[in-house]
């Protein structure tokens, strides 16, 4: 019997212990920090041994194969170690995949990768497909395939999760756009996360498919520097493309699998010209997926966008509230700023993550008239926008900063929380700090 140890007792890796025991091997979950309460219970149930707040080495170091949750390190002690025994270290989608039915759509990218992810498998769905989400969102897609091998899964992916990879072979792959993120894991080197990123294509055949942003220099880049096997269709909003997606006068017109769909972009339910990517891009695997032209057009018409992503909560004496609590970085940010139509009183901070804040000084200049920092250390953010808005007020709470963001407002402006940082100086999560500004517009 295989020996299976699992870092970290969260959803992807519980997950991935009730898939294990499916299969016969014989598993331990070990967790540095404290595993949840409804997760204990899961483990109980299976009969799984666990451990938590510690990493026994010499019970680890017993495994035959380890997967490790995405949020470890790879500077970790205890990985280190496995490394030193020459122990294989996979990450769950490469543990899951084998014991997978259907072929799997993966998507990957510095932004738009959750709302791409949604709108694919809502395309699907729509167009009679067993389609559902897992990989960063949702349940675990261990435990998903434990429960069902034979659904179409649309899998979001982030870098750390393509570090774990081996066999993984996904039909269709997307990679939405790159950015610099998560830096500190990769050495400060961009280009080194950028090819986790491109991992996503490396096992791919001539029958598999990469559709990727042709407008990304980085992405040209790299593809112009190394042969893919992958069929490849690109999207640009700038320039035709024979096979793939363009813009042509406010009309998306999409060529895959020898047909044609235009749509217009007023139709589409989702608003700005990242969305207009992410439409594209989601289109194109309905094509591949032959899903019919009507079904697109009708899906991508009445979509919901996800929370926390430029997502409309009230409108307050012609005031529009938006939470933009998941951009954590400068990128996702620069795309809610972009998509402004009104004046913005601005709510932002949190802790950086290496942000370069010149990035978005034009927009700032051109859409923001005030800004509300949130967060335990304003100083970078101070710095770049204070002599460069009207009102520039600092608060360490949610509740304080839409108070003063609404007293900061005037009719028809937009006050938007798009925080281009990460959210644990102050909130649990960017969801936590999303329902906190939810709550807090509510209570006005």
């Amino acid at each position: 019997m295989k020996r299976l140890v699992i870092l970290g007792g969260g959803e992807s890796g519980v997950g991935t212990a009730i898939l294990a025991i499916q299969q016969g091997f014989d598993v331990f979950v070990s967790d540095f920090g404290k595993i949840a309460d409804k997760y204990k219970v899961v483990l109980e149930q299976h009969q799984i041994s666990w451990e938590e707040q510690q990493h026994t080495a010499d019970i680890i170091l017993s495994a035959d194969v380890v997967v490790k949750s995405p949020g470890i390190p790879d500077k970790a002690p205890i990985i280190v170690k496995i490394k030193d025994s020459g122990i294989k270290i996979i990450s769950e989608i490469e543990f899951a995949y084998p014991f997978c039915k259907q072929p799997t759509i993966a998507i990957t990218g510095s932004n738009g990768k959750t709302t791409t992810t949604m709108l694919t498998a809502h395309l699907l769905k729509r167009g009679g497909l067993n389609a559902v989400v897992a990989g960063n969102i949702g349940d675990s897609f261990a435990k998903q395939v434990a429960e069902d091998p034979n659904k179409t899964y649309v899998l979001e992916l982030s870098s750390f999760q393509l570090d774990g990879i081996e066999e993984y072979r996904p039909h269709i792959a997307v990679i939405t756009n790159l950015s610099p993120d998560h830096l500190d894991r990769y050495h400060y080197d961009y280009q080194e996360y950028i090819d986790a990123k491109f991992r996503i294509t490396m096992n791919q055949t001539v029958d598999d498919y990469l559709i990727y942003d042709a407008d990304d220099v980085e992405i040209a880049k790299w593809l112009a520097n190394h042969n893919i096997k992958a069929k490849k269709i690109p999207f640009s909003l700038i320039n035709e493309q024979i096979t793939g997606a363009y813009v042509s006068d406010e009309n998306i017109i999409a060529n895959s699998n020898n047909e044609q769909i235009i749509m217009a972009i007023n139709d589409i339910s989702l608003e700005g010209k990242h969305n207009v990517k992410n439409a594209m891009a989601a289109t194109t695997v309905a094509q591949l997926m032959r899903i019919r032209k009507q079904t697109i057009r009708e899906s991508l018409s009445d979509f919901q966008a996800v929370e926390h992503r430029l997502e409309k909560v009230l409108k307050i004496k012609n005031v529009q509230y938006v939470n933009d609590s998941k951009a954590t970085n400068i990128n996702a940010t620069f795309y809610a700023l972009e998509s402004m139509k009104t004046p913005t009183v601005w709510i932002v901070g949190g802790v950086d993550k290496g942000n370069d804040y010149d990035e978005l000084m034009s927009l700032v200049r051109e859409k923001v008239k005030s800004i509300v920092c949130l967060g335990v250390d304003n100083e970078k953010i101070k710095a770049a926008y204070k002599n460069v808005v009207d009102v520039f007020v600092e608060t360490t709470s949610m509740d304080e900063a839409v108070k003063i963001a609404a007293k900061l407002s005037e009719d028809g402006d937009t006050v938007l929380l798009s925080p281009a940082c990460a959210s644990f100086d102050l909130f649990s999560s960017y969801e936590d700090r999303g329902n906190q500004f939810k709550q807090a517009v509510q209570n006005l």
